[in-house]
């Protein structure tokens, strides 16, 4: 495939021995397919979130707190029909949903396994929000939960730190793309069957950046989409190699954003400072 899937268009015709950009091939590396607890309450619910946690990224964030998977070589090749039995595996034990964790650059090989086997459970597509809009209507009809994140509102710092120069005008067209698609929110029982939340995560040093994301967010959203405001940043990747981002927040940087989330009469959810904490990164234990 010569790969034009996300924003990049690298133009790479990815094979298995051959990898785009995103560090990988053209079938899907997976580091774990398991139930997730530690969501947003109406994606975890009770039985826990099917998450499947894809290995290879479009991003270069220096602080990924899954640097394991999105930069280094983690994670098994599976068939589509092989990821479909996955499907059938968390949807046995409970899941409340089958979460796509950073699965933009395996758009084709997703739609392909949904042809083995379609879940009768809600789908979820958590990304970057560094997608193409071209890939994402590809997804209409099929994708009942969008969770992008919306990470800088400056793109001199998505280039510093991410080595993404578009990502502000990339992220704002593909969010709108997702909100088109599902522009209701809708929840049952305490568990989330349609809708868009957007999540950012705060950085030290930073809460300009994060201010102006919340501001874009009102501005071109409104109120149509939940926004998950996130604290749970620690130093991870490469991030030693920064030291603006090289420590956890302070409660005073954070209270300050928070303070904007509400200010700005945004709707949604906000983690508590103690969710920094490195026992929360998932283990990377897929055979």
């Amino acid at each position: 495939m010569i790969c034009e899937l996300c924003p990049r268009k690298c133009r790479v015709e990815r094979s298995q021995e051959r990898f785009g950009y995103c560090g990988v091939g053209e079938l899907p590396k997976i580091a774990r397919a398991a139930l997730h607890f530690d969501e947003e309450p109406p994606i975890s619910g009770t039985g826990g979130a099917g998450t499947i946690f894809f290995s290879g990224c479009n991003l270069r964030c220096v602080f990924c707190q899954n640097y394991a998977i999105s930069a280094e070589d983690t994670g098994k090749v599976v068939t589509p029909y092989q990821l479909s039995e996955e499907y059938r595996k968390l949807e046995a034990i409970g899941a409340q949903n089958i979460e796509f964790v950073t699965p933009s650059h395996y758009i084709e090989a997703i739609l392909k396994s949904l042809e083995y086997y379609q879940p009768r459970l809600p789908l979820i597509w958590n990304s970057s929000g560094y997608d193409s809009v071209e890939s994402l209507r590809q997804l209409d009809g099929i994708i009942d939960i969008y969770l992008p994140d919306f990470k800088y509102s400056d793109n001199a710092l998505a280039k510093r730190l991410s080595n993404c120069g578009d990502y502000v005008e990339t992220a704002i067209a593909a969010i709108g793309e997702m909100i088109r698609q599902q522009p209701e929110t809708v929840i049952e029982n305490g568990v989330m069957k349609r809708g868009v939340i957007i999540r950012h995560l705060v950085l030290p040093s930073h809460t300009k950046n994060s201010i102006g994301v919340l501001e874009i967010i009102k501005k071109k959203y409104g109120t149509r989409a939940a926004v998950s405001l996130m604290a749970q940043y620690f130093p991870a990747g490469k991030a030693e190699e920064y030291p603006d981002i090289n420590r956890k927040l302070t409660k005073r940087e954070y209270h300050k954003v928070l303070d904007s989330f509400f200010d700005l009469g945004l709707d949604g959810f906000a983690q508590e400072l103690d969710s920094s904490d490195k026992k929360y990164v998932p283990e990377w234990n897929y055979k």
